[in-house]
């Protein structure tokens, strides 16, 4: 007679180290300082705005900062539950050979965190990024609560080693999930900003006396761009419909902004010089219609909840970053080599090959306009609509 032996052990889950998930609750309401680290892009810290809203709602006496990069860093005088913001080139966000990854810059971030005198990190990371760096840099700093993602191994150096969900969640909900691992609850998945009063009166002075468009050219990397002539062509459709556009970007991207001009040869087509990113925000914020790449533009539109038609790179997948609190149009080819995590595009950009007429009508239709000349298409079916979901 074969004996049954029955399993008391949990299985553990695919994924999962052993070593993971054993840090219980912690108690926010008697931290004194919280530092939150996000050290990638414009549009990254603008995705962990609800995680900062849940996490001041738990804290309501902490001091909170943010550990951002110089291009993150300007989206902080928009978060009104931030109390600071250390600024860092930070070594594990650059590529090898950067300038500034050596031996004393790392020890000059080290003192300034140290200085900080902060009890409780929080690591948050995309699925691709490794937060084991920033937590040996907590621990050395002599933070003692440190929280992080991860599916690989990484000692004792994280005091809450959290598995994280599915590499295709959302950025919102994948910053709300390491929370919630330690006892802290959403208070909302929408992200929001707060433009100051000063920055409406800036952008108030750029902007049309009429509804207009604002057309955000850049992004981060060449693989998510859509072609500077093809948007100048989109944008002077929108002009030929009486919407006028105001192409905008950083100082680094005036090059660009001006090529998007000339290729839009319209009057109705000008561009703005570079202003503050609060200023340029809040004039996304006073637009009918914004129209971005898949980029911090997007990001900041959703936040102030302006629709907006974005021209979305095979780099990452749609459900990972798409638009959730406004109205938006994704405008993108499905190619079998996405999603790529490229910086430039190998192949012939196969996945932003959208002609400028479905953008111009994306962005018409968003904005409540019929194209009014002739020879401006109406949205294919090869457009992707995103409905905000309700949370």
């Amino acid at each position: 007679m074969t004996a049954t032996v029955t399993a008391t052990a949990t299985r553990p889950r695919p994924g999962r180290h052993p070593g993971a998930d054993r840090g219980g609750p912690v108690d926010m309401a008697a931290a004194r300082r919280v530092l939150v680290v996000r050290a990638d892009n414009i549009g990254d810290v603008v995705t962990t705005t609800p995680a900062l809203r849940a996490l001041r709602a738990a804290a309501p006496d902490a001091g909170i900062d943010l550990l951002a990069s110089p291009a993150g860093s300007a989206v902080v005088p928009m978060i009104p539950e931030l109390d600071g913001v250390l600024v860092a080139s930070a070594s594990w966000q650059q590529l090898p050979g950067a300038a500034g990854t050596d031996d004393a810059t790392e020890h000059a971030l080290l003192d300034r965190v140290a200085a900080g005198g902060y009890d409780v990190l929080i690591v948050l990371t995309s699925f691709s990024q490794s937060p084991w760096p920033v937590a040996h840099l907590g621990l050395l700093a002599g933070i003692g609560t440190r929280v992080v993602h991860s599916r690989e191994f990484g000692g004792a150096v994280a005091t809450h080693w959290v598995t994280p969900p599915p590499d295709s969640t959302h950025q919102v909900d994948r910053a709300l999930h390491l929370l919630a691992a330690i006892g802290v609850p959403h208070r909302g998945r929408e992200t929001a900003l707060h433009v100051p009063a000063d920055a409406r009166r800036a952008a108030a002075i750029v902007a049309p006396d009429r509804p207009f468009a604002v057309l955000a050219p850049g992004a981060s990397c060449a693989a998510r761009r859509y072609p500077a002539e093809r948007f100048g062509a989109a944008a002077a459709l929108l002009a030929r419909a009486g919407l006028p556009v105001l192409v905008a970007g950083p100082e680094p991207e005036a090059p660009l902004v001006a090529q998007v001009v000339a290729a839009a040869a319209h009057p109705d087509v000008t561009p703005v010089p570079p202003v503050p990113l609060p200023v340029f925000t809040a004039l996304i914020a006073g637009a009918a219609v914004a129209v971005t790449n898949n980029s911090g533009g997007m990001h900041l539109a959703d936040a102030v909840r302006t629709p907006v038609a974005v021209t979305y790179g095979g780099t990452e997948r749609p459900d990972e970053l798409r638009p959730r609190s406004t109205r938006a149009t994704l405008l993108r080819r499905a190619v079998p080599c996405s999603p790529c995590r490229q910086l430039h595009c190998p192949y012939q950009h196969e996945c932003l090959d959208v002609p400028p007429g479905e953008v111009a009508a994306a962005a018409l239709a968003l904005a409540g306009r019929r194209p009014e000349q002739p020879g401006t298409p109406e949205p294919s079916e090869e457009i992707s609509c995103a409905v905000p979901a309700k949370r």
